[in-house]
């Protein structure tokens, strides 16, 4: 699913927002999802899972092509866990 077709079900769902206002809350849930993180915060939506950031140091890399070693600088890469609900819904163990 794209954004553009959560913003599609959400409108058709609830007939009475217009569908650019459901447009305006998905893109300022994403962006507060997205401004939490870049703060290093962490976000937790019960039952889908939580959102984190996880600092990977810097490493001697290597070139796939060549072989030859490359240095990998330190950097922050998001992270996501899924909450029980959703890994029981996945593995067919709704409740």
């Amino acid at each position: 699913m794209i954004r553009s077709e959560l913003i599609q079900i959400l409108a058709e769902e609830n007939p009475h927002l217009y569908q650019r206002d459901v447009e305006k809350i998905v893109n300022t849930v994403f962006e507060e999802i997205i401004d939490a993180m870049a703060r290093g915060d962490r976000v937790e939506l019960r039952g889908f899972g939580a959102f984190s950031v996880k600092k990977r140091d810097a490493r001697t890399g290597r070139n796939p092509r060549t072989g030859d070693a490359v240095d990998v600088e330190e950097k922050h890469v998001p992270f996501f866990k899924t909450g029980k609900l959703l890994r029981d819904r996945l593995n067919g163990l709704e409740t």
